[in-house]
């Protein structure tokens, strides 16, 4: 048989890349750009003096001659005040911003490190400013140094402390018990040290996220200030200021007021665009497309295949199954050309090892691989002689949980935290049969009884968390079978658990399949557990599909070279050493 070619080297997309593809937010960036730019040009732009007045030519409408955007009550040029306030109002704003970070930041690291006394004491000073509504504070601060550009920037940069306290406290203390930071205490790290090299970099990112979202909203508290006359004080001027100046002609020379209000709302908007974009970015779920808006159903990008013409109606059956994942250049393979046939009331037992394209291809029969980046690129699945991915939304979703259940790997993360296990597998039961709560609970019951839940009546109001990993799974199951499913996909269900909980699982599906008539396809990387329940296996590597066929007879005679180590990676009882001696020249054969 020939050799499996290994899937291509996946490439990342770099920051640059991802922000270019949100297009909101390259949009903000290059407005915002170009203002910076023209901001930052205004010396050397052909502008006139933006303080000189000029009483015969005062409230110019826009388009006269000489002033593209008219003149204000004065006479001064409206475009070039404008131009000069606007660099006025980045500085003062950018400038809050990063004041305000540094000592909120600081704040936040020190107390949610330090926690205890410390902790308390910081928080509640910022507890302290933040019971004060944060515009009246800011005024109260000017108003106590005195109008100014200046005072103006101090006080907003004051009273956006807490924002930035407690939002790098929160992440702080989430930090600070972790693995990686209790092993530079072991290492001799002192305090400070940690907190800046061990702490800090994990928090930077949310640092530069929050600043990034916060630059619009200083610019606009800036602006806010000016226009009550407590900021920029003639003949200095921002945007809040010649709003300011403006009210008076609101209805005799509008434009004097419109102008500066259009510039605040691109400016703001821009740079909050600009720092939704750079928040995903920082964020490294978005290079797998976690962060994306998902979709109910995987993005399908293939022919309408007809249905095969088989004799013996299979439960399931999937041929050339293709599935990749957008990475924004290509779309790159994770599984290829995977085709298998799983009968009624039969295990299949889909077997590799991690990173094989498994739960790719399990996600992928239902069209629940997240989309995007997830796109089904080929091939068809069938049951009962429909095309599955040709079915309209609402059709596949009813499919789900009715027809097809998963089991999932880890039931603790899949399992809702904050309900019942009762109320989670009568919710289960009402998504398909509305029959009233009291009944569905009545069935979760049941059901619960069914899996071995010893006092499932009392158990039915415990919480996940309350449940050993073998009770949880046995949930996941009655889940599954809240609906009377023809076909189970089990993905790896007894990996997370110990070996003689592992078995009783297996027995538990295996006595459900004998009663219920289930076709059962499991995915696992222990030919073990494949020996003892499956009666076909079907090997994957590289998201492809090497060997299938019945179970006892590639037990007794592997073809494929994979299919060899993964059946010598289990060891027998007794062997001892000549384990070892017995894997270790084909993984070396195995070497390139």
């Amino acid at each position: 048989m020939a050799a499996t070619t290994p899937p291509p080297a996946r490439k990342r997309r770099s920051n640059w890349q991802l922000l270019m593809a949100n297009r909101l937010a390259a949009a903000g960036l290059f407005l915002f750009g170009f203002i910076v730019i023209v901001a930052l040009l205004a010396p050397v732009l052909p502008l006139p003096n933006p303080d000189i007045t000029d009483q015969p030519n005062r409230l110019l409408p826009p388009f006269s001659a000489g002033h593209l955007f008219g003149t204000d009550h004065l006479g001064r040029d409206i475009l070039s005040r404008l131009i000069w306030g606007t660099q006025v109002s980045l500085l003062v704003g950018i400038s809050a911003t990063a004041l305000a970070a540094l000592f909120g930041s600081l704040i936040g690291l020190v107390a949610g490190y330090a926690r205890g006394a410390t902790d308390s004491v910081l928080m509640r000073f910022v507890d302290m400013l933040m019971a004060f509504p944060y515009i009246l504070l800011a005024i109260a601060i000017v108003a106590a140094l005195g109008p100014g550009l200046l005072n103006a920037l101090y006080a907003i940069a004051i009273v956006n402390i807490p924002f930035f306290a407690r939002n790098i406290r929160g992440v702080t203390v989430s930090i600070r018990n972790r693995e990686f930071v209790d092993a530079a205490r072991l290492s001799g790290k002192g305090h400070a040290a940690v907190l800046f090299t061990e702490v800090l970099p994990n928090v930077l990112p949310v640092i530069v996220i929050t600043m990034s979202t916060t630059v619009g909203w200083m610019i606009l508290e800036t602006a806010g200030l000016s226009f009550l006359g407590l900021g920029a004080q003639p003949p200095t001027s921002d945007l809040g200021s010649m709003l300011g100046q403006a009210r008076a002609q609101l209805f005799t020379a509008p434009h004097a007021s419109i102008v500066p209000g259009i510039m605040i709302f691109i400016l703001v908007m821009s740079i909050n665009l600009l720092g939704d974009g750079i928040r995903d970015v920082l964020d490294p779920r978005l290079r797998s497309g976690a962060l994306d808006r998902p979709m109910p159903v995987t993005r399908i990008a293939r022919k309408t295949r007809p249905a095969p013409t088989l004799p013996d109606a299979p439960a399931l059956v999937v041929e050339n199954l293709s599935t990749g994942f957008d990475t924004g250049d290509a779309i790159t393979p994770a599984i290829r050309d995977v085709s298998f046939r799983l009968g009624k009331g039969e295990c299949l037992g889909l077997i590799g090892e991690s990173g094989s394209g498994k739960s790719v291809t399990a996600l992928s029969l239902m069209g629940l691989v997240a989309s995007p980046p997830g796109v089904i690129t080929d091939g068809a699945v069938y049951i009962e002689g429909k095309d599955v991915l040709s079915l309209r939304e609402q059709e596949l979703i009813g499919l789900r949980g009715a027809r097809v259940a998963y089991v999932f790997q880890d039931p603790l993360t899949t399992l809702h935290p904050l309900f019942t296990v009762g109320e989670q597998i009568a919710e289960a039961i009402l998504a398909h049969d509305p029959i009233g709560r009291q009944a569905a609970h009545s069935r979760a019951v049941a059901l619960m009884e069914t899996v071995g839940i010893r006092d499932a009546a009392s158990r039915a109001s415990a919480y996940p968390h309350e449940l050993s990993g073998g009770q949880r799974q046995r949930i996941g199951i009655a889940m599954a079978l809240a609906n009377d499913p023809d076909i189970i996909i089990a993905d790896e269900p007894t990996t997370a658990l110990d070996v003689t909980v592992q078995a009783r699982i297996l027995e538990l599906l295996q006595q459900l399949r004998r009663e219920r008539g289930l076709a059962l396809l499991l995915i696992t990387h222990d030919f073990g557990v494949v020996a003892q329940v499956c009666d076909r296996v079907a090997v994957m590597k590289n998201g492809e599909i090497v060997e299938q066929g019945d179970t006892r007879a590639i037990l007794r005679d592997p073809q494929h070279d994979y299919t060899k180590r993964l059946i010598a990676c289990v060891p027998e009882l007794g062997e001892g050493h000549g384990f070892l001696d017995r894997v270790r020249p084909l993984f070396a054969e195995a070497r390139p």
